[in-house]
């Protein structure tokens, strides 16, 4: 079994390159079930999730461990570890195995990316990033390889790693600034995208202009959200699956329960866009919201595309 470090992960996931594997596997033969998950809280009180997302088709299976445990940040840790094992779906035989944390944060932001190719509008110049962890610091480049965007404004709560973020994307000559007035920067964008751990609505559809698309990524609990009803009532809603977003999420498991929306109000999911059942965005006024909850299939493109390119040897 290979054990393949982060360099080899970084260098065989070029975001072009990882768009294109996505729209090819959604398009392809698998069984996903569900993912499963458990919470359980710390000694100190902290609520903890573990993920387990199991996927194969005929030739590969893969399963990813996810811990999510909000606290870290506080002991300056990341907020999320991974890992991931890929196998011989025929034989069961273990073939590599991977930190996912850089596989996660990759494949999450060229999933929105590729989501936005559909849905933000082609004329684009302004994206907002809002958050700093390790799939904020993706989305930059993920959606530049898809929109040609001339200004990109990062806000996070963290003034330090807000100018720190920046500068690393200012140094891969990206046209980054630090905003602090997250309400103008929110006016101005065509391209929200959030990736942040917030409990309560940090982007209020007041803010939104139309034709503006907002990619919500961060929230992973029925508790959680990072855009009020609001944004949720004057969006057109598309999901990579419902199984997942419509439940697993309080972005819109929480307007279902409050009777905001229904599930009829979601357009269409991500396979529906990539095989054109859906057009995806319909006419420059119009306001997309995509929303990621994160599926096991974009795991295993990522981590076929490493382990093909990293070893040619095939099942």
């Amino acid at each position: 079994m290979l054990i393949l470090p982060d360099a080899e992960i970084i260098k065989h996931l070029g975001y072009k390159k990882l768009i294109e594997a996505l729209r090819e596997v959604f398009q392809s033969e698998y069984t996903m079930p569900v993912r499963h998950h458990h919470f359980y809280k710390t000694p100190e009180g902290d609520e903890n999730t573990l993920i387990l997302m199991p996927v194969w088709n005929s030739q590969y299976m893969g399963m990813k461990q996810v811990t999510v445990a909000p606290a870290n940040a506080k002991a300056n840790m990341p907020s999320i570890f991974a890992q991931y094992i890929l196998s011989n779906s025929k034989t069961g035989e273990p073939l590599a195995m991977m930190n996912a944390t850089e596989l996660t944060a990759r494949r999450t932001a060229c999933t929105s990316a590729m989501a936005a190719s559909y849905l933000c509008r082609e004329d684009a110049e302004n994206l907002l990033i809002v958050g700093g962890g390790k799939v904020a610091q993706h989305l930059a480049q993920a959606h530049l390889a898809v929109r040609n965007f001339k200004k990109v404004s990062v806000w996070v709560r963290n003034p330090a790693k807000m100018e720190e973020f920046v500068a690393s994307l200012t140094n891969l000559g990206i046209p980054a600034e630090a905003v602090t007035n997250l309400e103008e920067s929110a006016r101005q964008a065509d391209l929200i995208t959030c990736a942040t751990l917030s409990e309560t609505p940090i982007i209020k559809g007041a803010w939104i202009k139309p034709g503006t698309h907002l990619d919500l990524i961060g929230s992973h609990k029925p508790s959680t959200r990072e855009t009020d009803d609001n944004a949720i009532r004057k969006s057109s809603i598309f999901v990579d699956s419902r199984a997942g977003a419509l439940h697993e999420t309080g972005e819109l498991a929480l307007p279902i329960a409050d009777g905001i929306i229904t599930e009829k109000d979601v357009k269409a999911d991500i396979v529906e866009l990539i095989k054109g059942i859906h057009p995806g965005r319909t006419s420059s006024e119009e306001v997309t919201l995509f929303k990621s909850a994160g599926l096991a299939i974009e795991d295993l493109a990522a981590a076929l595309l490493v382990y093909k390119s990293y070893s040619p040897v095939s099942v």
